[in-house]
């Protein structure tokens, strides 16, 4: 008996997709949420209703492997690469199926009687795929190309996984038949479907029209950091120079207010913690400005469809004054997240001589995040 492998692309980057969006509501496509869940999900959950798959991978982005796992149950998640066929290499690696089931969470809405077709074809061929018939005229620069000649290619294509494999292993394709039909194995092209149209930009969202929005759910989460004096060396606190005598004993630059904010954000959409994402044994991140890290950080949480809503932090310092610095802080903080500065709230206090902070040994920041899922619904 043949055994069938489902296989969701969901590595994209988005690139079109967000080229007309502001940078603090730029969601990758297979995030969207419908309700509470992730497009991608959304897609994978409707697969499983037509067919009993032999194994499940997923291709990921390689940022959100670990998160994406997370909302998976028998899945794999796999790391993409560069490029689609990247992505499928290292997919097909993991496939012990005889056969691939290939689909883009891009192209979102299936037709259940393509997939029923592409389904009960599939086993007398290399490659089964579903096409649409070209009805506009096709311009090649100049030149005039005959429409009847030119085929629309979709997805899901169903391949025959060892075959595919030889194919890609050449070089790249931007989908399955075309590797097949290049390396002259015998391929199948079925009728497909306008409704599988692929969302490409904001303006195809009405594809999701009929789906529910983003919930309105908020998320909180809550970060603290702790870090130690160090003698002559600039102290970094939100991204600016607060000192020059004395700064923070660390493996990056101890940036112990972005830090703490880090991992609230982390928190609110449960992507782990900063020692995961900046571990202190990697060279990688020796005397890091923490200002790139909370970047990368907060362009992760948009992208998998959150929106940050507000900050309230704390500071608990003897040395040096806090309250001389509060305004600058917050507007630092604004611009680094997109966020009103009137949705930033500072204050400091002191820890009246006691503990180690009040010894001035150091300094601890307790931050708390506020987020929603970002609503797709404005962008129609």
């Amino acid at each position: 008996m043949q055994t069938l492998c489902l296989v969701l692309m969901a590595a994209g980057s988005s690139t079109r997709f967000n080229q007309t969006l502001p940078p603090n509501k730029q969601i990758k496509k297979q995030w969207l949420r419908i309700h509470d869940t992730p497009l991608w999900q959304k897609v994978l959950l409707n697969l499983k209703k037509i067919y009993p798959f032999d194994e499940i991978i997923i291709g990921a982005n390689c940022s959100e492997v670990t998160y994406m796992q997370k909302f998976c149950t028998d899945e794999i998640v796999v790391a993409g690469g560069e490029s689609r066929a990247q992505t499928l290499r290292n997919i097909l690696k993991q496939v012990k199926s005889d056969f691939v089931f290939v689909t883009d969470v891009a192209r979102c809405n299936l037709d259940l009687e393509v997939c029923k077709n592409l389904l009960e074809s599939y086993k007398d061929y290399d490659c089964t795929a579903p096409y649409l018939d070209c009805v506009d005229t096709i311009l090649d620069k100049e030149y005039p190309l005959n429409r009847s000649d030119i085929k629309l290619i979709q997805t899901p294509q169903i391949s025959n996984t060892q075959k595919l494999r030889d194919a890609l292993n050449k070089k790249d394709y931007t989908d399955e038949s075309t590797a097949m039909l290049d390396n002259k194995y015998k391929v199948c092209f079925l009728q497909g479907s306008h409704k599988m149209q692929k969302l490409t930009t904001p303006k195809d969202l009405f594809l999701l029209d009929s789906l529910p929005p983003a919930s309105n759910h908020t998320f909180f989460g809550s970060g603290i950091d702790i870090h130690q004096f160090k003698q002559n060396k600039p102290m970094k606190l939100g991204g600016l120079e607060i000192t020059k005598n004395f700064g923070f004993k660390a493996h990056s630059d101890g940036d112990v207010l972005l830090h703490a904010i880090i991992d609230a954000l982390l928190g609110a959409v449960g992507g782990g913690d900063i020692g995961e994402w900046f571990p202190d044994t990697s060279d990688e991140f020796k005397n890091a400005d923490s200002t790139a890290l909370l970047e990368k950080i907060r362009s992760f949480i948009t992208s998998v469809g959150y929106e940050i809503l507000h900050l309230d932090i704390s500071i608990l310092a003897q040395i040096p004054k806090i309250n001389p610095h509060k305004e600058a802080l917050a507007q630092n903080l604004s611009k680094l997240l997109y966020l009103p500065k009137n949705h930033i709230n500072i204050k400091a206090t002191t820890a009246e001589k006691m503990g180690f902070i009040g010894r001035e040994e150091g300094i601890c920041v307790i931050a708390n995040a506020t987020l929603k899922f970002l609503d797709w619904k404005e962008f129609i």
